[in-house]
């Protein structure tokens, strides 16, 4: 039978996490326990999927790095082009799984799913969410007509352009803004509230090329985010158009709206070749176009996403979103 393996690569996070009292969800160092044990304490697998397992990092996440990105980019394309893999699920820390799963989801636009769990709590906690989280996750990544790039957290699916992480301590951390969750998982059985996520623009060759562009860039574009806020100036931006900035993201306030002295900033930095792009600090809604906008708005990316987006077009990464 083709297409029957899942295949869940680790790279750390507070789900592989371990702290020296049971009883303590915050006193722990993340990315201690290997992905094979965790899938050995995960409930409720399906038997009759096999289990395959690779280590392709172990950090924190909020220590993510364009070089683990990439090697993780291409151990998903790696398995996603065997004929007996159906699905990649990917353990990951919550602070940075939004940015990993757009980014995934911008180079490669996968046809199988790939999923990408996490945890608010360590492996050693008294009740941890991890396992629950994982067996969900390949679940999902099993389910007849999967595609595109999720993320499952607390029997939730977020589609990776949508999902951002919205709380500090709860285990339900993620949530879908305007557009909503994809599904949920209940009774082990997953019910869907609307379609899995399309990648028309990209397939598996389309995102090979891409990974060989990842391969052959030495240093990513240096694209960076400021904030509006009341009383902004344009010092930092001054500063990073100094140092060589290709690219920046404003999270403006509400409909992306910039304080005239950080926009005066923006507009000479783009006439010195800066690319600028205007999102929005708010968590939900999206920025809307105005005749009289200086700059071009986020496509309704969060400005983690739009940085990530940014780079990947300068570095000339076809976007599968």
């Amino acid at each position: 039978m083709q297409n029957q393996k899942i295949v869940i690569l680790g790279t750390g996070g507070t789900i592989a996490g371990l702290a020296k009292d049971a009883s303590s969800n915050l006193d722990y160092t993340a990315a201690q326990v290997r992905v094979s044990d965790l899938v050995g304490a995960a409930p409720g697998l399906r038997s009759n999927s096999t289990m395959e397992t690779e280590q392709v990092a172990q950090i924190d996440s909020k220590d993510m790095s364009f070089p683990v990105w990439t090697a993780l980019a291409k151990r998903v394309q790696h398995h996603l082009a065997r004929c007996d893999v159906e699905g990649v699920v990917i353990t990951h820390g919550t602070d940075t799984v939004e940015e990993t799963a757009y980014f995934l989801q911008a180079v490669l636009g996968p046809a199988k799913p790939v999923v990408l769990t996490c945890a608010m709590r360590p492996a050693s906690a008294l009740e941890p969410d991890g396992p629950q989280n994982l067996s969900d996750a390949i679940l999902v990544a099993g389910h007849a007509g999967a595609q595109g790039v999720v993320v499952v957290c607390a029997g939730l699916v977020h589609s990776a352009v949508d999902v951002q992480k919205i709380h500090t301590q709860q285990l339900n951390a993620f949530g879908s803004g305007d557009a909503g969750v994809l599904g949920l998982v209940e009774r082990n059985s997953l019910k869907m509230s609307r379609k899995w996520p399309l990648a028309q623009q990209i397939r598996a060759q389309a995102a090979t090329k891409n990974i060989a562009i990842l391969n052959q860039t030495e240093a990513w574009p240096k694209v960076d985010i400021v904030m509006n806020y009341a009383g902004a100036s344009g010092a930092v931006v001054d500063a990073l158009f100094v140092l060589g900035v290709q690219g920046i993201v404003v999270a403006g306030t509400g409909n992306g709206t910039v304080h005239q002295a950080m926009e005066a900033a923006l507009l000479q930095a783009q006439a010195g070749g800066v690319q600028v792009v205007r999102a929005t600090r708010c968590t939900q809604g999206r920025v809307l176009p105005r005749a009289d906008d200086r700059f071009p708005h986020s496509d309704g990316l969060s400005p983690v996403k739009a940085r990530i987006s940014l780079m990947l077009r300068l570095m000339g990464v076809g976007v599968g979103i």
